[in-house]
């Protein structure tokens, strides 16, 4: 029998390593490739522009990967669960594929797609491609529980193994028997919209650093992976949170849209690392992989996981709200010039270094401003490229002390911490560019300025940048008694003191498999 395929690109948008994919080709005879610009996940409070410009990057790269298959991405409008059953039946499709997501709504949503194929007599096939290991293998390797140490996650991939290769990417040999329709109104009806037509304002926009693609994505890849030495000694800790360029890989935002499949990327850091002496996880480039699939893991495993309230390994905390100190934050108008420059390059650029990514989370949270790590995620979520449900719930929770890292008392210094590693403040003067004339014994505490260098600055605290919003050495003395509070609430057998939580059965994903055809 032959197939008409709906390929689903739902979050991988590669060729290379997408099992989805080849299954959609296997007996196929007309093969469907759909994006589907869904209104949860696609608008303006979650996707910031920079997002947008990222993943329309990445939809016009797909298209052009596919147009030299002799196919094309065909990008509708709309929920899932509403679209794709009229296109079930208006191209009479007979399969559907698409890559297996653990996000909460994804889940369901997928569910909800699953059934409404099934009733349509639609064959539905999901593949494990976003992750290095199938995460639901890892939590039943664990009596049914996600791992809440890295260590113990560490301990389950070694019993399963080393992951799946990645397989390559479909050729013209693979597509000789399918076809895509095509006609003159598919462009008009099914084409990549532009920034504008999104009705999206582009004025924002600075330069394009970081372009959205698969193409791009392997290109970043070869580049790094020519550097041995760099990749062999790469230790996170080590890297820079304020260096004028990035000090890691900025690979991330390709990881995330699915550009670069994850596992293509462990393997080719083993080729690199084969017969190299080279640093180890949880401070190497695997390591990092390892963290992803780390909180990939406690994110399915733990029901509200992106919440404080509901979640079991949670520490509840009496955060304040204060919308002016929110603002203040997010706007870059603290009167810290570090947590300033950092906040301003994360608006400009949609990225920022994982170190700077700690310092203006505890700067937010348990360091100074006492407002929930909720908040925080919700701005980051929206600005970064690479805002990953699963990884920005995971680091907000640890970075307020709330889950996995529980030592309150270690806070970063919105002024120190900076200087560390930019005694001149660069970073600084490149991304405040107001307080650029300020010498460096003042760049990090213009406050401390007196009226005289001010002037000539050119910048007068107070009046043309903010006094500082708190007094950090006062209020995160205060901040800490506060969190020793929150500690001493939790019950001697709070699940966040111990090694994993029970899930509770059935699952959503085993839902998903009585409906669902997994090969």
């Amino acid at each position: 029998m032959t197939h008409t395929c709906i390929h689903w690109f739902s979050k991988g948008l590669r060729l290379h390593d997408n099992p989805a994919l080849m299954a959609a080709l296997k007996d196929c005879k007309q093969l469907y490739p759909v994006f589907i610009l869904d209104p949860y996940l696609h608008n303006n409070a979650c996707v910031g522009i920079n997002r947008w410009r990222f993943l329309i990057g990445a939809l016009k790269d797909l298209d052009g990967s596919l147009r030299k298959l002799n196919s094309r991405l065909f990008v509708v409008r709309g929920k899932p669960e509403d679209v794709l059953p009229k296109l079930f039946t208006k191209w009479k499709v007979t399969r559907l594929t698409y890559e297996y997501d653990t996000e909460p709504y994804s889940l369901q949503r997928d569910s909800k797609v699953t059934s409404l194929a099934k009733e349509r007599g639609v064959e539905v096939i999901y593949k494990v491609s976003h992750t290095l290991y199938n995460i639901e293998r890892i939590i039943e390797e664990n009596n049914g529980k996600p791992p809440l140490t890295y260590t113990k996650l560490q301990a389950i991939a070694k019993t399963i193994g080393p992951p799946k290769r990645p397989i390559p990417a479909p050729t013209m040999d693979d597509m000789k028997d399918v076809k895509t329709p095509s006609s003159e109104n598919h462009e008009k009806e099914y084409g990549i919209p532009t920034l504008e037509e999104l009705g999206l304002d582009t004025a924002p926009l600075g330069e394009d650093l970081f372009p959205g693609g698969e193409q791009e994505a392997l290109r970043r890849l070869d580049e790094h992976m020519k550097r041995t030495k760099w990749v062999c000694t790469f230790e996170k800790p080590q890297t820079s949170p304020n260096s004028l360029s990035p000090s890691t890989t900025v690979l991330s935002p390709y990881v995330t849209f699915g550009c670069l499949s994850v596992r293509t990327f462990w393997w080719r850091l083993t080729e690199v690392y084969r017969g190299n002496k080279h640093s180890d996880p949880p401070v190497s480039l695997h390591g990092q992989l390892l963290w992803r699939e780390f909180f990939y893991t406690a994110s399915l495993g733990i029901p509200s996981f992106n919440k404080m309230e509901g979640n079991s390994v949670c520490t509840q905390v009496d955060w304040d709200t204060n919308p002016d100190y929110l603002a203040a934050w997010r706007e870059a108008r603290t009167g810290y010039p570090f947590i300033d420059a950092i906040m301003t390059q994360l608006r400009q650029e949609g990225w920022i270094h994982h170190l700077a990514r700690h310092a203006v989370a505890c700067f937010l949270t348990r360091g100074d401003l006492w407002i929930s790590w909720e908040e925080g995620q919700k701005v980051f979520e929206q600005l970064l490229l690479d805002g990953d449900w699963a990884l920005n719930a995971g680091n907000w929770q640890w970075l307020s002390a709330s889950t996995f890292f529980h030592q309150y008392f270690r806070v970063y210094s919105p002024v120190a911490f900076g200087k560390k590693t930019d005694k001149n403040g660069d970073y600084i003067r490149k991304y405040l560019p107001l307080l650029k004339k300020f010498p460096a014994e003042y760049i990090y505490e213009p406050w401390k300025a007196p009226r005289s260098i001010q002037q000539a600055a050119g910048c007068i605290v107070g009046k043309d940048y903010p006094h500082p919003i708190v007094q950090h050495e006062v209020i995160s003395k205060k901040n800490i008694q506060r969190m020793k509070l929150a500690y001493a609430k939790r019950s001697p057998e709070s699940p966040s003191k111990s090694k994993g939580v029970k899930r509770k059965a059935p699952s959503i994903i085993e839902m998903i498999k009585k409906k669902a055809k997994v090969k």
